[in-house]
C-alpha cells in the first residue's frame, strides 16, 4: 500500500541525513548554496542542511493524506502547539497529536477528524483551542459540509476541547464569531488567574445576521456596531470554559487609511491573465484585485450562487440566469471585501481585520500583523487592547505575523506575499518582497531597520515566502528559526537589526518537478531543545542545531536549559535562564567570536570558570564573586561593554545560586 511505501521512503531519507551529519566550523555559508537544484519528490526529495540535522521525519497519517493528490488543500497541515511532551498539529481535515518524549521517534497518539480552515491550534492547561472560518465547517465536525449560504449547522469561530485525556479530545463548546477565525492568540493576564482571553483574527467575509445575530458588514458611519476594523476578544473562564463568550470587539484598526503596496511580479501577472482567460472560456468566474485578474474559487462562487437562488425563492442547482446575475455582480462583491467603500469623501480606509497577533504578556504589549499594517498594541487590559503605533511599507503585500525579541526592543513582521501557496522566492523576486521587516521599538515608536529574506532562490514549482517562526533561546543573542514553506527552514541572527544573518538551514527539493504542489514548513518552532516543523504535505519534522563557527555548543546547551511546560508561540513567553556555567560560557564564546573582549582576557575568563567549576561551597562562591568583580572592571575598556556586563551578571547569579525562574511557567 502507498502509506507503507511512504513510511519506508521517509525512513530512508532520515537515515541518509543522520549519517551525513558533519560539523561545519566555518563562519561562512557553503558556496554554491546546497539548496539550489535539489531533486524533486514527495517522500524521496533530496535534502540539504547546514548547521542543522534532521533528527526524524514523521509522515502524515493515512487518514489525513490524499495519496492521489499530495497537495490536496483539504489535507494540508497547519500550525502547531505544545503541551508537555506532546505536539498538537492542526490540519485542514482535523487534529493530530504526537508524543515526542523520544524526539527521534515521534508517536502518533490520536487523530480527530474535524474539517475546517485552518484548524490553527493553541493550548492552555487542559484546554485546546482551534480556529475555523470555512463555509463548510460544521458544529458537529461532520465531513458532509454545509451547502446552504445560511445555516445553523455552520461553525465559524473558536472550538474549545478538553484534553485532560489527550488521547481523547472532548468538545466543550464553540464560540461563534462574525468573521470566523483564520488564526487566534491565547492571551494570559498576569493579573487575572481565573480567565484567559483569545484574540480572534478572521479573514473571511462577515456572516449574515440571519446566521449569527448582530453581525454587520456596513461601514461604521452607517452602523457603529460594524465588524469592520475590529478583532473579537473571547473570555474563557478557566473554571467553566463552557461559558466562553465574546467579551469585546476592540476597533484596533479604526481610522487607518489604505497604504500603497507593490504590484505582482511580471511573470505572475502574465500567468494570472492566462489562467483567467482559460477559466472564462470554460464559464468560470473571475474578478480583478489590485489590477490583476484572478480566478474565483469554487466555494466562493457556490456560496454566492446559493444566495442568489434563495433570494429569488428557489432551490436546487443554479440556472443560467443565476450565473448571469452573479457574473454581473461579482466584481462589486469582491470590491466590497477587498476595497471597502469610502465613508463620505474621505480617503480609502485601511485593512478591516488582522491576520495574526503575537502577545507578550510579561511586557504588556502585542504585535499585530494586519494585512496592510503592522501594529504595536497595549494589552495590559487584555479584554480591551489599544493601538499604540502603526507602520506601513510599500514593499509589504500582506503583513502576516509578528515576533518580539526577548527584551521587547525589536519587533519582526513577516510578509506573506502571494498568500502562502505561490512561488515568491525565485531568483527574479525582489529580496524585500515576501520577506521579514525588522523594527526597533522604543515606547510607542517603531523604527524600520532592515529586511531579511531566505537567501537561497527557489524554483517556480515551490511555494515560498516568509511564514511562522519563533525565537531560539540563546542568551545574549536574538536568534530566530522560521518556516518558509518549500523554501524550508532558516535560522538567522538578528541581534544587529540592521544586518540579519543566516546561520543554519534545512531544505528539501520541490514536491513535483513539473508543477507546483503545495508543501513545506508552515511553522518551525523551538521547543525544549529541538526545532519542530509542521510540514504541510509530508508530516512532522524534528531537527536539532549543530555547533558551528556561528553558534557554539555552549550556546546550544544554554538554549536547552530553557524549558516550557506548554507553548503557544503567539503567546510569547519571557525567556529566563537558570544560573549555569554553560550560560556563562555561552557569553564568553560570543565575546570571543566578535572580539568583544581582548583575547587574553577571554582566556583568563575561561580559565577562571574552569577553576571555579572544580570547586564547591564557599570556595566556588568566592572564586565566582571575584571573577564577576574582575569582569565588571574589564567591561570599561571592552569593545562590547554590554555583553561583558551581561557575563558578569550571569557569573554573579551563578555565585549566588539564584535565577529568576524558568520560562514557560
Amino acid at each position: 500500500m502507498r502509506s507503507k511505501l511512504v513510511l519506508l521512503a521517509f525512513g530512508t531519507v532520515v537515515a541518509a541525513c543522520a549519517t551525513a551529519t558533519k560539523f561545519d566550523m566555518s563562519p561562512t555559508a557553503p558556496s554554491p548554496d546546497r539548496r539550489v537544484g535539489l531533486r524533486a519528490g514527495w517522500m524521496n526529495a533530496a535534502a540539504a542542511a547546514w548547521n542543522l540535522r534532521l533528527v526524524t521525519a514523521a509522515p502524515k497519517p493515512a487518514a489525513f493524506t490524499d495519496d492521489t493528490n499530495p497537495g490536496d488543500f483539504a489535507f494540508l497541515n497547519s500550525d502547531i502547539a505544545f503541551t508537555g511532551h506532546y505536539v498538537i498539529q492542526g490540519n485542514f481535515h482535523g487534529l493530530q497529536v504526537w508524543d515526542i518524549a523520544q524526539p527521534s521517534h515521534p508517536t502518533l497518539v490520536t487523530t480527530y477528524a474535524c474539517p475546517d480552515a485552518q484548524n490553527d491550534v493553541s493550548v492552555y492547561r487542559n484546554l485546546l483551542f482551534t480556529s475555523g472560518e470555512d463555509f463548510n465547517g460544521r458544529l458537529d465536525c461532520g465531513t458532509q459540509g454545509v451547502p446552504d449560504s445560511v445555516s445553523k449547522d455552520r461553525m465559524r469561530g473558536i472550538r474549545i476541547f478538553d484534553i485532560s485525556d489527550i488521547t481523547h479530545p472532548k468538545p466543550i463548546t464553540s464560540v461563534q464569531t462574525c468573521r470566523g477565525s483564520h488564526t487566534h492568540t491565547v492571551v494570559t493576564d498576569p493579573n487575572d488567574p481565573v480567565n484567559i482571553y483569545i484574540y480572534v483574527s478572521g479573514s473571511a467575509p462577515v456572516r449574515s445576521p440571519n446566521e449569527l445575530a448582530g453581525c454587520s458588514d456596513l461601514t461604521p458611519d452607517k452602523d457603529p456596531n460594524s465588524e469592520r476594523f475590529r478583532i473579537e476578544v473571547i473570555q474563557v473562564p478557566l473554571a467553566h470554559p463552557e461559558q466562553a463568550h465574546v467579551v469585546s470587539k476592540p476597533a484596533i484598526l479604526a481610522d487607518l487609511t489604505a497604504r500603497e503596496s507593490h504590484g505582482e511580479a511580471p511573470e505572475d501577472i502574465a500567468a494570472a491573465a492566462k489562467a483567467a482567460a482559460e477559466a472564462r472560456a470554460k464559464g468560470g468566474f473571475t474578478a480583478t484585485i489590485r489590477g490583476t485578474e484572478i480566478v474565483l474559487g469554487p466555494r466562493f462562487v457556490a456560496a454566492r450562487l446559493d444566495s442568489i437562488i434563495k433570494a429569488r425563492g428557489g432551490s436546487g442547482a443554479p440556472t443560467g440566469a443565476d450565473s448571469a446575475t452573479l457574473r454581473a455582480a461579482v466584481q462589486g462583491i469582491v470590491d466590497r471585501i477587498v476595497n471597502p467603500p469610502n465613508p463620505g469623501n474621505g480617503p480609502r480606509p485601511g485593512p478591516v481585520q488582522c491576520h495574526d497577533i503575537t502577545v507578550y504578556p510579561a511586557l504588556g504589549i502585542a504585535g499585530g500583523a494586519c494585512a496592510g499594517y503592522g501594529l504595536l498594541l497595549d494589552i495590559r487590559d487584555p479584554a480591551h487592547p489599544r493601538r499604540l503605533a502603526a507602520v506601513a511599507d510599500s514593499n509589504f503585500a500582506f503583513w502576516h505575523s509578528a515576533t518580539f525579541n526577548n527584551d521587547g526592543t525589536k519587533l519582526l513582521f513577516t510578509d506573506e506575499w502571494g498568500g502562502g501557496l505561490a512561488p515568491k522566492c525565485r531568483v527574479t523576486d525582489k529580496p524585500e518582497w515576501g520577506a521579514d521587516a525588522i523594527f526597533t521599538v522604543a515606547h510607542d515608536t517603531m523604527t524600520f531597520r532592515s529586511y531579511y529574506k531566505l537567501p537561497a532562490p527557489q524554483t517556480s514549482n515551490e511555494n515560498c515566502v516568509a511564514h511562522n517562526g519563533s525565537l531560539v533561546p540563546v542568551p545574549g543573542r536574538d536568534i530566530m528559526v522560521q518556516g518558509w514553506y518549500q523554501g524550508g527552514i532558516s535560522v538567522f541572527d538578528w541581534t544587529d537589526p540592521t544586518h540579519p544573518k543566516e546561520i543554519a538551514y534545512f531544505d528539501r527539493g520541490p514536491m513535483d518537478s513539473t508543477k507546483l504542489v503545495g508543501a513545506g514548513s508552515w511553522s518551525a518552532y523551538w521547543y525544549n531543545g529541538y526545532i519542530i516543523s509542521s510540514e504541510i504535505g509530508r508530516g512532522l519534522d524534528v531537527l536539532e542545531l549543530l555547533p558551528s563557527g556561528l553558534l557554539s555548543q555552549n550556546e546550544i546547551d544554554a538554549a536547552k536549559l530553557v524549558h516550557f511546560d506548554y507553548l503557544n508561540v503567539q503567546d510569547q513567553p519571557k525567556l529566563v535562564w537558570p544560573p549555569s556555567f554553560v550560560v556563562a560560557r555561552a557569553y564568553v564564546d560570543q565575546l570571543a567570536r566578535a572580539n568583544g573582549l581582548a583575547p587574553d582576557k577571554v582566556a583568563a575568563v575561561r580559565s577562571a570558570l574552569a577553576r571555579a567549576e572544580g570547586l564547591s561551597g564557599q570556595q566556588r562562591q568566592d572564586a565566582l564573586t571575584q571573577l564577576a568583580t574582575q569582569l565588571n572592571n574589564d567591561s570599561q575598556g571592552a569593545a562590547d561593554q554590554a555583553k561583558v556586563r551581561a557575563l558578569a551578571t550571569a557569573v554573579t547569579e551563578l555565585a549566588n545560586g539564584r535565577g529568576a525562574g524558568r520560562a514557560g511557567l
